[in-house]
């Protein structure tokens, strides 16, 4: 039960990847921004991929595994095939944000899986992919035209 309560929490942050209505990065600066105060900053960014990778940790050794990852992986590839690609999800900045959630931008030390560790230490560039107007957060001014 355990692990379908992490699976569907996790799926349920993955769908905050998608852009909501036609606003590029609104649903995604919606569902990261815990504070709600319109931008998600590096220690929120922190916190969720943390929350992201417990989901699919399904073994909870603190490794997402080939396995994992594939799972994590197809996840993803169901989000964007469901929300994202006729909204811009392979463009501009969501481009990136799905980018950085790849296994091998997470796996920094090449061995085939990622440590938990690995996935929030990827949280600086990842941000730096996004945030288009060099602010240090994302905000919704990071996506859409131009960027």
């Amino acid at each position: 039960m355990k692990r379908f309560a992490s699976l569907t929490a996790g799926l349920a942050l993955l769908g905050t990847l998608a852009v909501a209505e036609g606003v590029p990065g609104q649903h995604f600066v919606e569902n990261w921004d815990l504070n709600g105060d319109g931008t998600v900053t590096q220690e929120e960014a922190t916190e969720r991929r943390g929350d992201v990778f417990l989901s699919f940790d399904g073994d909870e050794d603190g490794f997402l595994n080939a396995e994992e990852y594939d799972n994590f992986d197809e996840a993803r590839r169901l989000d964007m095939e469901n929300n994202g690609n006729e909204a811009g999800h392979k463009k501009g900045s969501m481009k990136s944000v799905q980018q950085g959630m790849t296994r091998e931008f997470n796996d920094a030390d090449k061995d085939g899986r990622v440590s938990r560790q690995e996935f929030l230490d990827a949280v600086p560039a990842w941000i730096a992919m996004i945030d288009k107007n060099g602010d240090g957060a994302i905000s919704r001014d990071d996506f859409g035209k131009g960027n």
